[in-house]
């Protein structure tokens, strides 16, 4: 049975006969506007942690823990929602999940305690990595095959774009007005998603062939299941450091608080300027543009510790770890390649693995911190992770060159 993606002008789930021609601008935008929806209370959550933290009277570390738990509700709602979803109609799931998304941010803004604060975090996660696997497979729908990684990085610059201004946004509106305040604005963001998706994505009905049962497949696949482990191991480093940016300048750069927004803004800028380059070059050549990316940001993560002394220093190195931060693009390209029939999972899956990077990232910087290492120990483990993913993606190429010859 051949690829839903091996003819990239018909995708899995099917366009009604009677259905309007499609703009494929305007759907790459609805389908950016919820990456902005998700990137924005993603990332802004690891900036407003010395607020929450405070609000919520725990120490950083611990309250950390509530980063992790959005983390790991990506990690097990993506595959569990690809799955029971195989029947559904994308445009169709693509409205419901936004709609959960923006529900459970609300309530996260709205939290009692701590305690209710992990849970509602936990539900935010749900919808996020079958969103952007959703949005990503409609998308590279859209285009010839050799363009595909160009259409997957027009959905993912949504979320770039949160960084510069979503997440700057976000982090004002917490230090001005209370930390809610920045979970709260994700609700009206989705609300714009679910509006925009509803008027310009494609109305279809799922391929006959789909079942939860081939999606499953995925999880028998070698190649996918090492793609998956290199995200996990590879991206945890930008996480171990990201999360504890907004600390490490206010108590160790000693930065003021309206300076932090700032450099988080260069790391989104980073992030945009990293994934458009990261798509051009996929392009042309994914494996070798893979492989770069991951070298690159083990060398930013390993140079962040020597960086906070400085505002001017620290920022250059924030804004480079951005640039190297955009190996999403290629992985999830890369998925499509050899995930065969079970699309819709890999896809989900590869948002669950750059999550469970997100839950271990952080934790793992937050054992050395609270071991006294200090907040620019985190470079040093974010570093020994990218060496270990860089590890992880060459025997995937290895494997991927015995499959052949084999």
């Amino acid at each position: 049975m051949t690829s839903a993606l091996d003819d990239p002008i018909r995708p899995s789930s099917l366009p009604l006969e009677s259905a309007p021609a499609v703009n494929p601008g305007l759907v790459m935008l609805a389908l950016a506007m919820g990456g902005f929806a998700i990137g924005t209370t993603e990332f802004a959550a690891m900036s407003l942690l010395p607020y929450f933290s405070a609000g919520l009277g725990v120490d950083e570390p611990t309250a950390a823990h509530a980063i992790s738990a959005y983390a790991l509700g990506v990690v097990v709602g993506a595959p569990i929602i690809a799955v029971l979803s195989a029947r559904v109609p994308r445009r169709t799931l693509l409205m419901v999940l936004m709609a959960v998304f923006g529900v459970a941010n609300c309530l996260s803004a709205m939290s009692p305690s701590y305690n209710w604060l992990l849970a509602f975090r936990f539900m935010s996660g749900l919808p996020h990595g079958a969103y952007f696997g959703v949005a990503a497979l409609v998308a590279a729908s859209l285009v010839p095959q050799n363009r595909r990684a160009s259409a997957v990085a027009k959905v993912m610059l949504g979320l770039t774009v949160a960084t510069i201004i979503g997440v700057p946004v976000a982090t004002w509106l917490g230090q001005t007005f209370g930390w809610r305040w920045g979970f709260a604005v994700t609700g009206l963001l989705a609300l714009m998603t679910f509006v925009m998706v509803a008027a310009f994505a494609p109305k279809d009905r799922p391929d006959a062939d789909a079942s939860p049962l081939r999606e499953l497949g995925a999880f028998a696949n070698r190649q996918v299941l090492l793609t998956l482990a290199t995200a996990v191991v590879g991206f945890g480093g930008l996480f171990a450091v990201y999360s504890y940016t907004a600390s490490t300048l206010l108590e160790v750069t000693k930065v003021e608080p309206w300076v932090v927004p700032i450099v988080i803004g260069l790391f989104g800028v980073g992030m945009t300027l990293g994934t458009i380059f990261a798509a051009w070059a996929a392009d042309k050549a994914l494996r070798a543009t893979a492989t770069g990316i991951i070298i690159a940001s083990a060398l930013t993560l390993f140079a962040f510790p020597f960086s906070v002394g400085n505002v001017w220093t620290i920022s250059l190195v924030v804004f480079l770890i951005g640039c190297a931060s955009s190996l999403g693009v290629v992985i999830q390209t890369y998925l499509m390649d050899v995930a065969k029939d079970a699309q819709t999972l890999a896809a989900a899956a590869n948002h669950s693995a750059f999550n469970a990077a997100n839950a271990l990232g952080p934790w793992l910087a937050g054992l050395a911190i609270s071991a006294g290492y200090g907040f620019p120990s985190s470079g040093f483990v974010g570093c020994g992770l990218a060496i270990l993913g860089l590890i992880m993606w060459l025997v995937t190429l290895a494997d991927a060159r015995r499959s052949r010859s084999g």
